[in-house]
């Protein structure tokens, strides 16, 4: 290894945790101040706005001590900004349950996936908006997602930390409009189960109706099968499905 790309590392090293790794020789301390507080700071407010609420639901105090945590501790797997609140979720998700609140890392997922939607640049895949949704395979939309948590993430904050899951899980769908704005909302286990069969592919929306009402217990039942078909209406009015498979 050539001396410069040692210095390189051990300047890294240094901004990075500077408690546990001496700066290189030769940089005037101030100096070295200077690049420690424009890394950390470029980061942190990053984070700061990328996670608000689970800024103030942790405090000031315990926030930074867990951004410090990440920038010493974690390595990314992209240089992109727009991809450092999910090295974060990352971060949190590999240390599950060793500190802080057990809703932690749930948390920052639900922070995280309202930018990630919004930014998702996956095209439209080739469809037709206006087919029949039941004889039809009906395509979901790239920009919506069914998500499932154990903790009740959309009511956590400052006045609201819960210390026990709830029995059931928390079941949202994100999903992009067509203007552009994320919209959030909370969904059935069996919608829930719904969005997971029509993202399989491969079946008509009258099938994958049929495998529901199957394991619904409700086989046979035509009140079931109309109120499946209105519901397949509403996601396409809404945006969730985009229309059915183009030949």
């Amino acid at each position: 290894m050539s001396e410069l790309r040692r210095q390189q590392l051990a300047f890294a090293a240094h901004l990075r945790d500077p408690q546990a790794h001496p700066p290189p020789p030769g940089i005037e301390p101030r100096r070295l101040a200077v690049y420690r507080e424009l890394f950390f700071n470029g980061i942190a407010g990053l984070l700061a706005g990328n996670f608000p609420v689970l800024r103030r639901a942790l405090g000031e105090d315990a926030w930074k001590a867990l951004v410090r945590r990440f920038y010493a501790e974690h390595r990314s797997h992209t240089p992109l900004f727009p991809e450092v609140g999910r090295e974060f979720v990352r971060y949190l998700e590999g240390r599950a349950g060793t500190d802080g609140p057990p809703w932690l890392a749930e948390l920052a997922h639900y922070e995280w996936i309202e930018l990630a939607v919004r930014i998702d640049g996956t095209p439209a895949p080739a469809h037709d908006p206006h087919g029949d949704l039941l004889d039809g395979e009906p395509v979901p939309s790239p920009w919506a997602r069914a998500l499932a948590y154990r903790w009740p993430v959309h009511r956590i904050g400052p006045r609201f930390l819960p210390q026990a899951p709830p029995e059931a899980p928390t079941l949202l769908l994100v999903r992009r409009d067509r203007a552009g704005e994320v919209r959030f909302a909370a969904i059935s286990p069996l919608v829930y189960r719904l969005l997971e069969l029509l993202g399989e592919g491969g079946r008509s929306g009258r099938t994958v109706l049929r495998t529901l009402a199957a394991e619904a217990g409700a086989e046979g039942d035509a009140g079931f099968l109309a109120q499946g078909a209105a519901m397949l209406e509403r996601m396409r009015a809404e945006g969730t499905l985009l229309g059915t498979r183009a030949a």
